[in-house]
């Protein structure tokens, strides 16, 4: 692996973890679609069951495709392993599940996906975990909210649909104050355009159906280990057997051993070896997204139909400064929202455009486009919608790479119909 570590990113998403050697010089690795594995002896699926010898027992608990995908995926964030699983909201549970127990607190920024919000808010409540949400970009906040009852910090790279960007540095380092792990859910940046390891980060989370597979084939998620927190036993007891098996990787042990396969998250094969496809082509599919997004953003900023448009890359946006100081300067992600007069002018907008899809998805190759407060958030109360950010007259867009004149000649044509 230390090869594959040398390597610059653009080289190290095509060629980081491939072994052709080991797939009958195949380039790609094969897809074992079988739920279990054979064994020669006895003494042999015991000692396998012991953990003193390596091989796979039975797709619940390990897979050799999915193994690929855990490895490379590892090495792009720069952690210690991986795990993958059957969506992105999978990892986000099992997460939570191996750190947090009853009677304990989780300190989340209050930017957050709308199924993440409903897990922290409405789910985690019923197994005796609280979620306390704070102003995303307060890092204040957070300080102020953790008890000795914290178990973790949790926050996304970019907050999905509000946009807005924590630094995480500065939250890595209130975590470590307080001996707890920083949490991040980088789906929407990507390792590409940012690595949340390197800023102090101790889980990485992702969405494996966005951007790391990037053509709408494939559902899963994955929960990579930075290696780095110590988990002390004081305030984690349960990772005792954990750190002992896992000296360097306690907690991937953890999630893997107890939650993972237990709670039966595990990833389609298949779906791994999609998103293993995919991942070829992320440096030049985020290089391309985010400079649509860059142009698009520009292009609606200035149409006299559109009131408002919400995206780091402009110097309008709240989180500019720091979205440029954290993601040094390469792009500021691929998603964006504006606002039209009223949710019937979207609605219009949306019914217009010709290019883009309209549906609920992003980090498609295409360029997408969503109303969430009619769609995802249509069960919130009115006063849920205004707290996170989810006005009426907002239209999200998940911007594709297509060529840029053609995407802003669809929105041109659409927004004439407004």
């Amino acid at each position: 692996m230390s090869e594959d570590n040398a390597w610059r990113f653009d080289t190290q998403v095509i060629h980081a973890c491939q072994r052709p050697e080991e797939w009958q010089t195949g380039t790609l690795p094969p897809i074992y679609q079988t739920a279990s594995h054979k064994f020669g002896t006895a003494e042999q699926l015991s000692e396998v069951f012991a953990g003193r010898e390596a091989g796979y027992i039975y797709l619940r608990l390990r897979n050799p495709t999915n193994d690929v995908l855990e490895r490379k995926i590892a090495a792009l964030e720069g952690g210690v392993g991986a795990v993958v699983t059957s969506s992105g909201m999978a990892a986000v549970t099992d997460t939570v599940m191996a750190i947090a127990g009853a009677g304990e607190e989780i300190v989340a920024g209050n930017s957050l996906f709308m199924s993440t919000y409903i897990l922290f808010t409405s789910v985690l409540p019923r197994f005796g975990i609280t979620a306390k949400l704070v102003e995303t970009t307060d890092p204040a906040r957070y300080e102020e909210a953790i008890t000795d009852k914290t178990r973790l910090i949790f926050v996304e790279t970019i907050g999905n649909p509000k946009m807005d960007v924590p630094d995480i540095a500065e939250l890595a380092a209130i975590a470590h104050r307080h001996s707890l792990p920083l949490v991040v859910d980088n789906t929407l940046a990507s390792p590409y355009l940012f690595r949340p390891v390197e800023h102090g980060a101790d889980v990485v989370i992702h969405s494996l159906t966005k951007f790391l597979n990037g053509h709408g084939s494939a559902v899963g998620g994955v929960i990579v280990d930075g290696g780095s927190f110590a988990w002390p036993l004081e305030k984690y007891p349960h990772f005792e057997l954990s750190s002992a098996k896992r000296p360097d990787a306690p907690f991937l042990d953890k999630v893997w051993r107890e939650i993972h396969i237990n709670f039966g998250t595990t990833l389609a094969p298949f779906h791994s070896f999609l998103t293993v496809i995919g991942l070829d082509t992320l440096a030049l599919r985020m290089e391309r997204h985010m400079s649509n997004a860059q142009k698009l953003a520009e292009y609606l900023a200035d149409h006299d139909k559109v009131r408002w448009v919400n995206y780091p890359g402009l110097p309008t946006s709240p989180w500019h400064e720091v979205a440029g100081r954290q993601f040094a300067g390469n792009g500021y992600g691929a998603l964006l929202t504006f606002g039209l007069a009223n949710e019937q002018a979207c609605f219009k907008f949306i019914d217009n455009v010709k290019l883009a899809y309209h549906l609920a998805n992003l980090g498609d190759s295409k360029t997408l486009v969503i109303h969430p407060y009619s769609s995802q958030y249509v069960s919130f109360t009115e006063e849920k919608r205004a707290e996170l950010s989810i006005p009426a007259e907002m239209v999200r867009v998940s911007v594709g790479i297509e060529h840029p004149d053609d995407i802003i000649a669809d929105f041109a044509q659409a927004l004439e119909a407004a």
